[in-house]
Parts: structure tokens; C-alpha cells; sequence
């Protein structure tokens, strides 16, 4: 990261499980997940929630992972899918991601599954949910 870059403001102590701290002292760690400040992470949230289709998804998800490492994992549940919350919509584990933004990016995107069904379906499908076996 360059000295110019606006990094995320600490959480109050005791409140997160982002290990801000540890990861800053380490020399050779990667901080690209300080670069969503509060204001990025609204606008972020903001565009999860309003996807229109499986590509908006997966194209978010690659801008996320390539811009601050961020890996989401979404699979169909470990026992079978009636609603949206079958789905499993999760962050990898990564040092510097905070408590709330841990929760926040899987309720959008499931907010946004909900509000459209289809892309659900195509993703259920192409994990071969659908397939003839």
C-alpha cells in the first residue's frame, strides 16, 4: 500500500476479531482489506444487494477477491434447499476482515437472491443441483 492510501479506521477495542493490529505489524502481509473503509463497504453492500444476475454475482465476487482479497464462498447447505437460507454464503477466513463485514456481505448478497429467485436457480444449477444424475 502506498502512503496515500485511506485506510479503514480501527474498530473500538474489544468489539471485532480483525487482528487490525497484528496484521499491520507484519511485514510482509497483505492490507489491501484495510482499503474498504466504511464509506467503500456501504457502496459495496449497496451493489451486492442489487445484482441482476449470476454473472453481476461472480463478477463482484472476482473484483473482491482481486481488490481486497476477499474470498466468498457460497454453496448449496449441507442438507437440502428449501429457502435462500439453505444457501451457504460465507467469507474465507482472512486476517483484517472485520465482525461486521464478516455478516453484512452474505446478508446482502442473500438479500439479493431473495429479491430475484432466478439468479439463485442458475447458481443452484450450475453446481449441478438440478442435473439429471
Amino acid at each position: 500500500m502506498t502512503p496515500s492510501t485511506v485506510l479503514r479506521s480501527p474498530c473500538p477495542p474489544g468489539a471485532c476479531i480483525c487482528e487490525r493490529e497484528q496484521l499491520l505489524a507484519a511485514p510482509d502481509s497483505d492490507l489491501r482489506i484495510f482499503s474498504l473503509t466504511r464509506q467503500a463497504e456501504k457502496v459495496l453492500l449497496d451493489r451486492l444487494e442489487n445484482i441482476q444476475s449470476l454473472s453481476d454475482l461472480e463478477h463482484l465476487r472476482r473484483r473482491m477477491r482481486e481488490q481486497l482479497g476477499i474470498e466468498v464462498l457460497i454453496d448449496p447447505g449441507v442438507t437440502e434447499v428449501r429457502t435462500m437460507r439453505g444457501i451457504a454464503i460465507r467469507l474465507a477466513e482472512q486476517p483484517g476482515l472485520c465482525r461486521k463485514t464478516r455478516q453484512a456481505i452474505p446478508a446482502a448478497i442473500r438479500r439479493a437472491l431473495e429479491k430475484n429467485p432466478e439468479i439463485a436457480y442458475k447458481l443452484l444449477d450450475d453446481q449441478g443441483l438440478f442435473r439429471d444424475t
